[in-house]
């Protein structure tokens, strides 16, 4: 009889263990997830900036017109770099232009204040009949007070007589 128990209870553990053992196996890690790399791509301007690029400010600050002595009227000279000024605004409809009008260093501050106003209106005149609207442009006059070149001698009032244009938005 003690055979037969102790075959039962072997039997029995035997049957436990069969049981109980797949249960506490170890489990296989799932694998890891297939993740796919985003593709390379040009990295775009960030067109949500209300500053322009450095490129186009320095682009803007290269185009200003000369005018002659105590004149307000756009040279020939000055045609090829409003052109290219009024393509660039006609393609960048929401950039915005201020006109400074500048003048050299003679005459009164009064005079100068005026002349450079008319020097700016002329340039933003200009713009306006080549299609850009009035509303993009607007025009300030520094008079003699910001001079570009400080020097005495007429190459250096030449370059002050002059209309700069600042890109303020874009």
């Amino acid at each position: 009889m003690r055979t037969r128990s102790w075959l039962a209870h072997s039997m029995l553990l035997l049957a436990l263990a069969l049981i109980v053992a797949p249960g506490c196996a170890k489990k296989k890690a799932p694998p890891p997830p297939v993740t796919q790399q985003p593709p390379v791509t040009q990295q775009l301007p960030d067109t949500t900036s209300t500053k322009p690029p450095v490129d186009q400010e320095r682009a803007f600050a290269a185009q200003d017109i000369r005018f002659d002595y105590d004149k307000a009227n756009i040279r020939d000279d000055a045609r090829l770099a409003l052109t290219a000024l009024g393509k660039y605004l006609m393609e960048a409809p929401s950039a915005h232009v201020l006109i400074e009008g500048h003048c050299d260093e003679r005459g009164t501050t009064d005079y100068n204040l005026a002349l450079g106003e008319r020097r700016a209106k002329a340039a933003r005149d200009w713009l306006v009949a080549y299609g850009i609207g009035g509303d993009r442009l607007s025009t300030i006059s520094y008079g003699k007070e910001r001079p570009l070149d400080p020097g005495q001698d007429e190459s250096s009032w030449s370059r002050n007589r002059r209309a700069h244009f600042v890109l303020q938005g874009v």
